[in-house]
């Protein structure tokens, strides 16, 4: 693999005058500055639509698109809506309000849909064209659907002939078709839009890395409409619960409420429900990131009927046999594993067999003796996650010894940056790794403000960090150009 540098920013985080960042000019933006900086790629989260938590990794489906990062004046330059109506949303400059920013943004695309509808052979060869290709829509819209009619309960709790429609197909659509068009037309919007920018980002010479959780949301189209591939029970209730054991940081173990996948059903098929998202996934983006790996060799599965994580067991996973299928599914797919913590030798041969990179957090060993060991060259290092505190606000929590053997440690080492988050910046860029990952967060010495997700929590903090603006964000940028450039990094592996 090619010494590479990449750039970590949610979506989310990106600035933007309509609330969020989105798929708009101000996004293009940030792929110049990742561009002229010298990275290769750019690692995003998830950009799937999200439940009641905002969480990426907890979505309502696998495939569809969130609209919320669908920016109004690329909805202008299409002739939806016309460009002296779109307001800015400056009311939320340096964090997300996801209610605020639907509510907002809703009143423009319902204008737009109308302009759509009453336009339609405009569009129509355009929107056919993806309704072909994406093979999910049909599903995603019904269960959009009746999630709207039911209050946005769970599909588990709404009534029989909706909650039993992908088996029995009772319920008569042809009173929503309305509704339903719309639901389709985000998503046509949202993914051409995404396109648009993936396309720009190469033009710029720089990839885009997705995410893919390795479990799905229970309160979820995927769920809903393959009931076969997951342990339920014949009501459609979850048998087994995924999430890890009791450790160090938690007594009771996490318990994430996704269900457990039925592997054995699916094997019988090839994997098609694995393979089928994979598919998708490689469409929209250049490199995927695998949250979880480590339960492609062993999961923890947990009763349903148990409250905490307590009470539940290691099973074998589907192994080489999962990843064989999705690799010969798709071909050409870049994966790499977010395979942290205890995990077992088996993981890392996994990794091995299929060349497949594992990852390296920095701050999981933030002691010079840890340090001193050196990184592995097929694997990919960070600074930090979204799921850590940033470099800088791990430095405050230290102890004054700590601090002052870990600036001895990179002194000695020939760094001798006033700022510690540039000290562990340019550490990172100059190891072994073949890739090296710098957050958006470290790169520009941000503390407690822009923690992304603080792991076990439902918070309004977390999922919500936004960039105010651009302001001095260039020459943060441009000071790890020169990092990047002298650790043989430089350079992009798209081709013009």
């Amino acid at each position: 693999m090619k010494r590479q540098a990449g750039f970590l920013c949610p979506l989310f985080s990106v600035p933007g005058n309509q609330g969020i960042g989105d798929l708009g000019r101000k996004t293009e933006m940030m792929i110049d500055y990742i561009s002229q900086a010298g990275y290769s790629f750019w690692q995003i989260l998830p950009l799937q639509i999200t439940g009641w938590t905002h969480s990426p990794y907890q979505a309502l489906s696998s495939y569809a698109g969130d609209p919320i990062y669908i920016n109004l004046d690329r909805l202008a330059e299409m002739g939806l809506i016309t460009q002296s109506s779109v307001v800015n949303c400056n009311k939320f400059k340096s964090y997300v309000d996801y209610d605020e920013v639907r509510a907002f943004k809703e009143v423009y695309f319902q204008r737009a849909f109308r302009t759509f509808k009453k336009n339609f052979t405009s569009y129509q060869k355009e929107y056919n064209e993806f309704k072909k290709e994406a093979f999910w829509l049909d599903d995603w819209a019904i269960f959009k659907l009746f999630r709207d009619l039911h209050d946005n309960l769970s599909w588990n709790e709404w009534d029989d002939e909706y909650r039993n429609y992908p088996q029995t197909k009772e319920v008569d659509l042809d009173e929503y078709q309305d509704e339903l068009l719309y639901i389709k037309f985000l998503q046509f919007i949202f993914y051409k839009q995404l396109d648009d920018i993936r396309n720009y980002a190469h033009s710029k010479g720089v990839k885009i890395m997705g995410d893919v959780p390795f479990y799905v949301d229970y309160d979820s189209a995927d769920v809903w409409t393959n009931k076969k591939d997951f342990l339920l029970y014949e009501d459609g209730s979850p048998k087994f619960i995924a999430g890890c054991p009791p450790d160090y940081f938690s007594e009771t173990g996490q318990r994430w409420g996704m269900p457990i996948y039925d592997f054995e059903n699916q094997e019988k098929d090839g994997f098609t429900f694995w393979c089928n998202r994979m598919k998708w996934t490689h469409r929209c983006y250049d490199m995927v990131r695998i949250d979880h790996f480590r339960a492609f060799d062993t999961y923890w599965k947990i009763p349903a009927s148990c409250p905490t994580a307590v009470y539940g067991e290691w099973i074998l996973g589907p192994s080489d046999k999962l990843i064989q299928a999705i690799l010969d599914a798709v071909p050409g797919i870049e994966l790499i594993a977010e395979d942290l913590g205890d995990i077992r030798k088996e993981v890392i041969e996994l990794e091995e067999k299929f060349d497949i990179p594992g990852m390296d957090v920095v701050l999981f060993r933030m002691e010079p003796k840890l340090l001193k060991k050196p990184s592995k060259r097929n694997e990919v290092i960070y600074t930090g996650t979204h799921d850590n505190a940033t470099v800088n606000q791990a430095y405050q929590n230290y102890s004054k010894n700590q601090r002052i053997n870990l600036r001895r440690f990179f002194k000695k080492q020939g760094y001798d940056h006033r700022n510690f988050n540039d000290l562990v910046c340019h550490y990172v860029l100059d190891s072994n790794a073949d890739v090296a990952v710098l957050p958006i967060w470290d790169i520009c010495g941000f503390k407690q403000e822009a923690r992304i997700n603080l792991p076990g929590t439902c918070s309004n903090d977390n999922w919500t960090w936004k960039l105010k603006d651009y302001k001095n964000f260039e020459d943060e940028m441009m000071k790890t150009r020169e990092w990047i450039l002298s650790s043989n990094r430089g350079g992009s592996t798209i081709e013009k």
